[in-house]
């Protein structure tokens, strides 16, 4: 499904004659109107409730990693603020190796943050950030924000 609205976002730039990406997304848009109004005659499956979730996760990020760069450029340009560097724990929900790999490299794009290793059994991975107050709240932050978010799309 996902193929035909990006190939009816291109018919509409052919035809519009105007190739720029805000062409194509206004393209893209009207076309996946067009496919939510004609799924009951297709074979559409659950395309129009994960798109939705792709974008939801996408600015969910892009706020996350805005939020995580501001803390880290306070605590750069205040000095006398100590850091506080942990490693932590966090249980895994995520089961597979690209859902893992995934929740890593979010973890690991976010400023402050990087994830270290997975545990054998695959159920924990262990992440260091720059500064922790409540390692519970990291956790859950993990847990809520990353995790949740990312089993809703790829699953």
């Amino acid at each position: 499904m996902l193929l035909r609205n990006i190939l009816l976002a291109l018919v509409w730039v052919a035809l519009s004659g105007q190739l720029t990406a805000q062409n194509f997304l206004i393209g893209f848009f009207l076309s996946y109107l067009l496919l939510w109004l004609l799924q009951h005659t297709m074979n559409t499956g659950n395309y129009f409730v994960k798109v939705p979730q792709v974008i939801s996760f996408f600015f969910f990020f892009l706020g996350a990693m805005l939020a995580a760069g501001i803390r880290i450029a306070y605590r750069v340009l205040s000095p006398g603020l100590p850091l506080r560097p942990a490693i932590i724990a966090v249980p895994l929900d995520v089961q597979t190796d690209a859902e893992i790999t995934f929740l890593a490299n979010l973890i690991t794009l976010t400023p402050g943050t990087l994830s270290l290793d997975v545990s054998t059994n695959r159920r924990v991975m262990y992440v260091h950030t720059v500064f922790v107050e409540d390692i519970e709240a990291f956790r859950r932050e993990i847990k809520e924000g990353f995790e949740r978010r990312l089993l809703e799309v790829m699953r």
